[in-house]
């Protein structure tokens, strides 16, 4: 973002601290500093008010912290303001710093909306807290036709969010290309698919399982990083002989706290299996050998967990539940010998020297696969993010098939027709990736207009995940 500073503005240093000493969800919340010292003392309890007000997670915290030091700066170098006297006026000068400026400066439609929605809710805690009199957002209502020939008002929108940018600036990814970035980018294999000699990713297997795992159940990367690998054996068991099995996802491993359950395909957990068996073991074993658990953070101590219990026995006395933990709890937790010796961190994903893989040690492992793809030619580029879209269009997508192959043989009045044909795996959809809203969900249909060849081809089972004759 580029400003001027204003000229009565003292030279000062605005920066975030993206964690504070403090135990539990506390640890993650931001702190907005001003030369070193808590900028504003009212804004400190705001952010310790987010995970009251439905913001647990630690990226969300992290993202609310850096859309309000944006806007802490652009208000102090370009206005000479406090965060407590913006205006309307100051809200459309941001828009053009923002939204207007040099294509090097200018950011995207989505980030801006997500911007506009933190300062919202900021503005709204603050009114309740009497801080202001007013928020510095101009709003209009929304109406829609109620009973009879009446209106019911929907809710306030604010005038600052940009239409449709969600649809603009969603990608997801076809499975051909999807193939493409496993095997050049995740497997370092070339593009004909033969190896590389010396040059294979040496977690090439692991880092393609966890992208399968993404596509195929539209988990977030926070979900799939701390999931135990207790939690999976369970599905494991030779009593689950279906194709899928569904994988319960506890409240508090959730964004938003709503838990849901997903569809694991059987394909998908006898690779994990064969994964823990080999290389996850290889890396617990250096992990035990190099003491590993003392560079974990505050680490939770607990007897190895029964596959499918309910709760987790801890080394220094007592029980947790398992659905009460945080993805940042999960990370913590180590298991223990008979004897109590540390021997292996509790998550599935570990790294070479059994060291939990963090959500933005993927991000960079699917940076570097997008580069390699990029060298060899390729113009693909993959975030984990992009892959849950992916799981959506194509989920969506071959729901819709099978509701329009249904329809043919038992046709319906036109009104239910259409309810049967989108209504229902809207709602499929929306369940398993845990959207609180089904306007959320509604954005993919426009993704699938636009790629017949998704239509046709009908995700090919993708619950079986892009059969190739290879295993990760």
């Amino acid at each position: 973002m580029v400003v001027d500073n204003y000229a009565g503005a003292a030279p000062v240093t605005i920066t975030l601290q993206e964690r504070r000493s403090a135990d539990g969800l506390d640890a993650h919340v931001p702190i907005i500093l001003s030369d070193g010292a808590v900028y504003d003392a009212d804004l400190d309890r705001f952010f310790l008010d987010l995970p009251l007000n439905g913001v647990r997670s630690p990226h969300s915290l992290r993202a609310y912290g850096y859309d309000v030091v944006v806007w802490v700066r652009f208000l102090t170098q370009a206005c000479g303001k406090t965060i407590w006297s913006a205006d309307r006026t100051d809200v459309a000068a941001f828009h053009r710093a923002r939204r207007r400026e040099d294509a090097g400066f200018r950011i995207s439609a989505a980030s801006w909306n997500r911007s506009v929605a933190s300062l919202e809710k900021l503005y709204r805690w603050a009114e309740m807290e009497g801080l202001v009199a007013s928020t510095p957002f101009t709003h209009r209502d929304v109406w829609r036709r109620g009973h009879g020939r009446g209106r019911a008002r929907i809710a306030a929108r604010n005038d600052a969010y940009e239409r449709a940018a969600k649809r603009s600036d969603m990608r997801f990814i076809a499975l051909d290309e999807y193939r493409t970035f496993r095997d050049v980018g995740l497997r370092g294999l070339t593009v004909d698919g033969t190896e590389r000699p010396g040059a294979r990713d040496r977690n090439g297997a692991r880092n393609a399982l966890f992208a399968e795992l993404l596509l195929t159940t539209g988990l977030r990367l926070e979900e799939a990083s701390f999931l135990l690998a207790s939690e999976l054996a369970a599905l494991s068991s030779p009593a689950f002989a279906s194709r899928q099995a569904w994988l319960v996802l506890p409240s508090a491993l959730t964004k938003g706290d709503r838990g849901r359950s997903v569809l694991l395909p059987r394909r998908v957990l006898q690779q994990i299996a064969a994964y823990v068996g080999v290389e996850r073991a290889v890396a617990v074993a250096k992990f035990a050998a190099r003491s590993g658990w003392q560079g974990i953070d505050r680490p939770i101590l607990l007897h190895r967990p029964v596959p499918g219990a309910l709760r987790v026995a801890l080394c220094a006395g007592g029980t947790i539940p398992i659905d009460a933990l945080t993805p940042d709890e999960r990370g913590r937790l180590v298991i223990c010998a008979d004897d109590g010796t540390p021997q292996e961190p509790a998550v599935l994903w570990l790294t070479e020297v059994g060291q939990p893989v963090q959500p933005n040690s993927w991000e960079a492992i699917f940076a570097r696969a997008s580069r390699r793809c990029a060298d060899a030619g390729l113009a693909i580029r993959v975030s984990p993010h992009q892959l849950r879209h992916s799981f959506a269009v194509h989920m969506l997508a071959m729901l819709i098939q099978h509701r329009l192959r249904d329809a043919a043989i038992d046709p319906t009045t036109p009104m239910e027709g259409y309810r049967r044909l989108l209504g229902d795996p809207l709602q499929q959809v929306q369940r398993l990736l845990g959207h609180a809203s089904l306007t959320t969900t509604y954005l993919y249909l426009d993704h699938i207009a636009t790629r017949a060849d998704t239509v046709d081809a009908a995700v090919e089972a993708l619950l079986a995940l892009v059969p190739d004759g290879r295993s990760p």
